[in-house]
């Protein structure tokens, strides 16, 4: 299976490149480059994982199905229970059923994108048809979808040969743009606004960014390939470890493991990301020196994740499009508690080991905890730049412990080896965490929201009973 799924991405890499050169939308319709990428797509899935890539096609149907029947106010949500509820479906079978335990390269990881890539369009569509512009966020209002997409413009989002096997996510409007040709942006904006014609470029190449992606997945498949094997996870819950290695060896032997697992997911990911920009998917404007950037659709930022400081850092840099699914579709639009919604919805939608219910309902409470030490802390440590260095180095090595402890049940999988670690810790990161809520005070989000409108209507109403000229300016600072 990681053997075809390797193969696969390679063969995808190749064609994309193809596809970008002599299928360009200069030269061909868009139709013809919707049809293209979905044969390639379902040839690949079908090489890789036989007729269980039937269920693609059934997820798909299933869905559009219920955009098609249903009445646009309520679609939304109806394509969210079908969708997700099918992947757990499969996600349960293919544990209980037929293999516990057959983690990699299963065909249920392409259907945890396209639920993603369902439901995000889903909930496009409604914010595009039933809400009202004023009513939408900005970055609602850019990812909102004016009409029904075709069943083959659904197919091509969905099942599309770049993603089919690994993603990243997307939003409709942005693939659309790119099958179109409507994704390049032939200017460079200086930081005033200004066009500068020096940069101008019609179709700006992916091969510099290309070639330092595919670099980085050697070295990283490099460095799990070595350093993993000898030093696997599963070593921290061994009776004999245990027993003969004091704690803090067996603390510096938890983080090489963690450090050396991550690649297998920088491999996949960018790997993943160089075929989308090799097909020219990804473009994202230029830097300041007018090379162009194509990170729009990267999934991970590793120098970000391996040096993050705060817990929230290193999960803003890591897998970032499922971070952004899960902040539109859930986080943005849950009234209650949207913090633990979005860890339970993370947890359901990455499958149904009870490794990954521990490790997000360990993720609500470090998340937290992290929140409040940062309100309550971090303000006494921004004096000077040596009080600063120190608390980044504090914060530094306590986030590393924090996701090395958090994300060992999610590789461990079951409940009693995950127990086990944690009980060979003595829980002491719940411990702290717990403590460190009960302790510090955080405002809500809600909280904050009241404040910051009693704020505005405080404004305004000095405004009213003042003469002042300024007062305008001050309404539009604020």
């Amino acid at each position: 299976m990681k053997v075809n799924f390797v193969v696969c991405q390679l063969f995808a890499l190749v064609t994309a490149f193809w596809f970008r050169l002599y299928l360009h939308p200069s030269k061909t319709s868009p139709f013809i480059r919707h049809v293209v990428a979905t044969l390639l797509g379902f040839y690949l899935a079908l090489f890789c994982f036989g007729w269980y890539a039937l269920h693609f096609l059934v997820q798909s149907g299933l869905a559009y199905g219920v955009m098609i029947f249903t009445g646009v106010e309520h679609m939304h949500k109806y394509c969210f229970v079908v969708t997700l509820g099918y992947l757990s479906f499969c996600q349960v079978t293919r544990v209980y059923v037929f293999d516990y335990g057959m983690y990699s390269a299963d065909f249920t990881g392409p259907m945890m994108v396209i639920t993603q890539k369902i439901t995000s369009l889903a909930f496009e569509i409604h914010d595009g048809l039933m809400k009202r512009e004023e009513h939408l966020k900005p970055s609602q209002k850019y990812l909102a979808v004016r009409k029904m997409p075709s069943l083959l413009e659904y197919l091509s989002y969905n099942c599309n040969f770049m993603g089919i096997l690994a993603g990243p996510t997307c939003s409709y409007n942005d693939y659309v743009a790119f099958i179109e040709g409507r994704c390049y942006e032939p200017k460079h904006l200086e930081s005033n606004g200004k066009e500068n014609g020096k940069f101008k470029q019609s179709d700006p190449s992916p091969k510099r960014d290309v070639i330092q992606k595919v670099c980085t997945c050697a070295l990283s498949l490099m460095v799990y390939l070595v350093i993993y094997a000898a030093c696997p996870t599963e070593r921290v819950i061994d009776d004999t470890f245990m027993a003969s290695n004091p704690f803090y060896i067996q603390v510096l032997y938890l983080y090489i493991s963690m450090l050396a697992l991550r690649p297998k997911y920088y491999f996949v990911w960018t790997l993943a990301d160089a075929i989308n920009n090799a097909a020219g998917f990804g473009f994202n404007g230029y830097n300041t020196d007018g090379t162009p950037k194509w990170d729009r659709i990267s999934n991970l930022r590793i120098l970000n994740i391996e040096f993050a400081t705060s817990f929230k850092m290193f999960l803003d840099n890591w897998n970032i499009q499922t971070a952004l699914w899960l902040k539109r579709v859930c986080y943005e639009r849950c009234p209650y508690n949207p913090t633990a919604a979005t860890f339970l919805l993370s947890a359901i939608w990455h499958g149904a080991y009870p490794g990954y219910y521990l490790t997000f309902i360990t993720g609500i409470v470090v998340t937290m905890a992290a929140r409040a030490v940062r309100h309550n802390v971090r303000q006494h440590f921004l004096g000077s730049a040596t009080l600063k260095l120190i608390y980044d180095m504090i914060t530094w090595f306590s986030t590393q412990m924090a996701i090395c402890y958090t994300v060992v049940p999610f590789v461990l999988l079951a409940v009693g080896p995950s127990l086990k670690f944690y009980s060979s810790w003595y829980c002491c990161i719940h411990l702290l965490c717990v403590l460190l809520v009960l302790v510090l005070p955080v405002k809500s989000r809600r909280t904050k929201q009241q404040e910051q409108l009693s704020s505005v209507q405080a404004s305004e109403q000095n405004c009213l009973s003042s003469p002042d000229n300024n007062c305008n300016q001050k309404q539009k600072a604020s």
